[in-house]
């Protein structure tokens, strides 16, 4: 049969999945020999049941009698005794903390007859009365859904009536018709009565505490934080002990270190003749820990031995509540402590000098969402802000410049010196120009993973998307915000992480992590000018991410398209390039040469526009191998939807209805008609699954040989210099191992005839993308021509789920989000059920064929530390992400190998 209900010196710290986190720890405590008062815990498999037959099973209500008696026995005192009563609290307690879950119940077991009993027993009235109130207030709010306000609006009343300010000041007269009237609530707000039966307190506070599973707050919670939703709560049923038994009494929360900065210490609050939340409800000021010592040193030397036991028992950080009932301590839940993403490394490091943790597990005690946050630039917190609008923290940062509304102003802007934010309705490949130059991107259109938000996290550079308030008036350049108008060269600032949007210039400053990052230890110390704390911090994020690079087994690339990233890549730790999109590298001036390219009539007017690009493209090339020379650098086809290069349609069809109709005649006009003409024979209704990649590479005639032949002169150029230029040819969008077949040959064509002109060998590798299910699928052929693949895990999610990641974020994903469909964007983090079973697929085929075939993946997944794991577990060689994000990737590379070594015990 199972056991539905535990006493706490029963279980441990490891039993979490049955006994929730707060059970768990609370038996843990138990087993160190720390007061806790007696109590037991109600496991997740009686919530599962619960919510399986809509009833508590009758065997719970057996096993909370037995479990209460000996309760009872322990402490001394039985419930409902009309001479010293016992009192219980119950609370719930999930695997995962949530804060949507029901809140706690005090002083169960109290009625109009026990209170009696327990002023006697305490010898205070006052005490015992508002414990009462406290009871009628926290059960009526929390077991009854009763509105707070309507409790709070009564206390209030009896306070002003009073002149006093605080509920302890209140009488035992005051409080007394306080009772009265909160029992009046009740009956008029449920029909009935308060309870006076305590075991029928006791079974209803239990039954709620089932019930908040599932309220809309938790259910909202488990979505964000993706908690799975069949877990259960537990519910631990506790003896009270008594803070407002007056002023030798009360109540705190205390942390074994100093949970925002790391530093070693006494850090909490103490609140006297108080209970359960008062100290975290802000009701009261409260005291220091130090303070504590002066009124009670007893007390406050027990509490320092339980927190000093705590701390090397769990080995980290621990958050710690408290109670002390005249002069008696009494520990009443114990976690390992929330911290700041500074204080995480701190603590990590700290604890390996104090030999309490390996390296190993300092690795895992930290995430690359924490490094992250310490890396992006922020406001001074001092500063003066005026808020225009808000909208969605695409990419965190902090930038303050100029507004510029297209690409031409930007780059005047920057090529000026000035801080340039490039605000559009949203951006496109065509908008990287100014997007490149802008210090941070505003749009009002568009999601987290819109074509802004990609580009720009990509870029490390600051953006906030979706800000709707805006009237984005390109022509007149402006931007509107109710009463506010906002001209071209204006200044705003824009917080990436709050998607705030502020009116003029608020003061940036740079994070100490990044001058580490980008410059080195010595460079950082320095900037830090003689402040300890933040030259702790950084010798703290280098000793951790030193030993992420000695533990990881994938190695970490960098997705960058110009010489410029390639080296702040490579500062930032990268081992290569894992992805060169050489379409970026056509925009601009050279879009009208590509476009010659795509609408040429003849052979000639194709190898005429060829010609003039193959210069440039070499010097492209030069530049980005000079940047990683002696590393990989694996360039890409050029793979672009073909309207990206070609003018807009509709634009075209109007310009040429307007000349037609003011009868306007000559070269220009029909110029503009045959370039119609030609766009709408090549028009496609959906682009991203058309004429691009290697399709296009097949349908024009020279265009791969161009770029082919760039990065081959490029090599014998940089090797005659004395380089070392390690190239990977990339061929996008493959779907048959035929289409490489074709490219490849080429390929080994073009390489070969400059490798006898110049008395070279030339032995540059040519493997191919896989983001297509068919290719994945069909990894085994393929892998018979190519020498190495990369998921482009971009295009394999939108191929895979049918999503257009442009439009379906702000089109559908909020709801699928609200309703359980999704609980991250597949864009953000790798779909590993769907996306990642054609991934695992593709590496398993792909090897079959080509045991030592390289492996790694280019997609906006290759920086995200979830899925960073999921990489490492299906063998990838490599992951390869922006530049910014090469940091975070090297450490989830590390934590990949520890966490799945299991070396911690924590």
């Amino acid at each position: 049969m199972i056991q539905y209900v535990h006493m706490f010196s029963e279980g441990d710290r490891d039993q979490k999945d049955l006994l929730g986190g707060k059970g768990a720890n609370l038996a843990e405590m138990v087993k160190l020999g720390l007061p806790v008062p007696p109590g037991f815990t109600i496991t997740t498999e009686a919530c599962r049941a619960y919510l399986t037959e809509g009833r508590v099973p009758p065997q719970v209500r057996v096993e909370v009698t037995q479990r209460l008696r000996n309760v009872e026995d322990l402490i001394g005192r039985t419930l409902g005794d009309y001479e010293e009563p016992l009192l219980l609290s119950v609370r719930s307690g999930a695997k995962f903390s949530m804060p949507g879950m029901m809140e706690t119940v005090l002083n169960v077991g109290l009625n109009d007859d026990t209170v009696h009993a327990l002023a006697s027993f305490a010898g205070d009235e006052r005490f015992a009365w508002d414990s009462y109130r406290r009871l009628i207030q926290m059960f009526g709010k929390t077991v009854l859904d009763i509105d707070a306000d309507k409790f709070s609006s009564v206390l209030d009343a009896h306070k002003e009536s009073a002149g006093v300010t605080a509920d302890v000041d209140l009488t035992a007269d005051d409080l007394k018709q306080v009772v009265a009237e909160f029992k009046q609530i009740v009956e008029r707000e449920t029909g009935h009565p308060f309870p006076q039966t305590p075991r029928r307190q006791v079974d209803m506070a239990i039954e709620a505490v089932f019930r908040s599973w599932n309220t809309e707050r938790a259910q909202l919670y488990r979505r964000r934080e993706r908690i799975a939703d069949d877990l259960g709560t537990a519910v631990n049923v506790q003896a009270m002990v008594f803070g407002n038994l007056g002023e030798t009494s009360g109540t705190g929360v205390c942390f074994t270190r100093d949970p925002s900065s790391g530093h070693i210490g006494e850090y909490g609050d103490y609140l006297p003749n108080a209970q359960g939340e008062d100290v975290v409800a802000g009701i009261r000021n409260t005291l220091s820990l130090a303070d504590l010592k002066q009124r009670d040193a007893g007390a406050y030397r027990e509490l320092r031995a339980a927190m000093r036991s705590l701390e090397t028992h769990y080995r980290d950080l621990c958050d710690i509540e408290f109670t002390i009932e005249r002069g008696r301590l009494w520990m009443l839940q114990t976690r390992v402590g929330k911290r700041t993403a500074g204080a995480a490394f701190r603590i990590a490091t700290q604890l390996v000098d104090e030999q309490l943790i390996t390296m190993d597990e300092a690795l895992e005690r930290v995430t690359g969402e924490q490094l992250s946050q310490l890396l992006f630039p922020q406001f001074d917190r001092s500063a003066d802000r005026t808020l225009l609008a808000t909208g969605m923290g695409a990419s965190p940062g902090a930038a303050v410049g100029a507004v510029a509304f297209d690409n031409a102003s930007a780059e005047a802007a920057a090529a000026s010196g000035k801080s340039v934010i490039l605000v559009r309705r949203e951006t496109s490949p065509e908008d990287l120009p100014g997007m490149v130059a802008a210090a941070g991107i505003l749009t009002a259109r568009g999601g987290k993973t819109s074509h802004a938000a990609v580009v720009a996290r990509g870029m490390g550079k600051c953006a906030v998307v979706g800000a709707e308030d805006l009237v984005v008036d390109v022509a007149a350049k402006q931007i509107r915000v109710g009463e506010h108008v906002v001209h071209e060269g204006d200044t705003l600032a824009i917080d990436g992480k709050t998607g705030e949007v502020y009116l003029g210039d608020v003061r940036v400053v740079d994070s100490p992590v990044m001058t580490y990052v980008s410059e080195g230890l010595e460079a950082a110390e320095a900037h830090a000018d003689g402040d300890d704390e933040t030259k702790q911090l950084i010798r703290a994020v280098d000793r951790v991410l030193t030993h992420a690079d000695k533990r990881r087994r994938l190695r970490v690339r960098a997705n960058a398209d110009t010489g410029t990233d390639a080296r702040r890549a490579r500062d930032r730790g990268a081992e290569g390039i894992g992805l060169c999109r050489t379409e970026h590298q056509f925009l601009g001036e050279r879009r009208q040469q590509i476009e010659r390219v795509v609408l040429a009539d003849t052979d000639e007017q194709r190898e005429a526009a060829l010609a003039e690009l193959l210069p440039a493209q070499i010097e492209d090339f030069v530049d980005l191998l000079t940047a990683m020379d002696g590393l990989p650098a694996t360039i890409r086809l050029i793979d672009p939807p073909l309207h990206e290069f070609l003018p807009d349609l509709t634009d075209l069809t109007v310009e040429v209805a307007l000349a037609e109709a003011k009868g306007e005649t000559g070269p220009e006009v029909d110029r503009t008609r045959a370039l119609r003409d030609a766009v709408r024979a090549i028009h496609e209704q959906n682009p991203m699954l058309g004429l691009r990649g290697v399709r296009l590479g097949l349908k024009i005639p020279g265009l791969f040989a161009l770029q082919i032949r760039a990065i081959a002169e490029a090599v014998v150029r940089l090797r005659a210099e004395g380089k070392d230029p390690r190239p990977e040819i990339m061929v996008p969008l493959v779907g048959s191992n035929r289409e490489l077949v074709i490219v490849r040959r080429q390929a080994e064509g073009i390489i070969a005839e400059i490798s006898r002109t110049n008395d070279q060998e030339l032995e540059i590798p040519i493997g191919c993308m896989i983001e297509l299910p068919r290719a994945a699928l069909t990894a085994n052929r393929i892998a018979q021509t190519a020498e190495f693949f990369s998921f482009g895990t971009n295009d394999l999610t939108q191929t895979t789920w049918g999503f257009s990641r442009d439009d379906v974020e702000t089109a559908f994903f909020p709801q699928y989000m609200q309703n359980g469909v999704l609980t991250i964007s597949p864009f953000e983090t790798l779909d590993a059920l769907g996306v990642g079973e054609l991934v695992r697929i593709g590496v398993e085929k792909g090897r079959e064929t080509r045991p030592d075939l390289k492996i790694g993946v280019c997609g906006e997944h290759g920086g995200d530390p979830e899925s960073i794991h999921f990489f490492h577990r299906v063998g990838l060689d490599y992951v390869s992400c922006s530049p910014f994000r090469v940091p975070v990737a090297r450490l989830e590379a590390g934590r990949a190998v520890v966490l799945k070594e299991g070396v911690g015990t924590s």
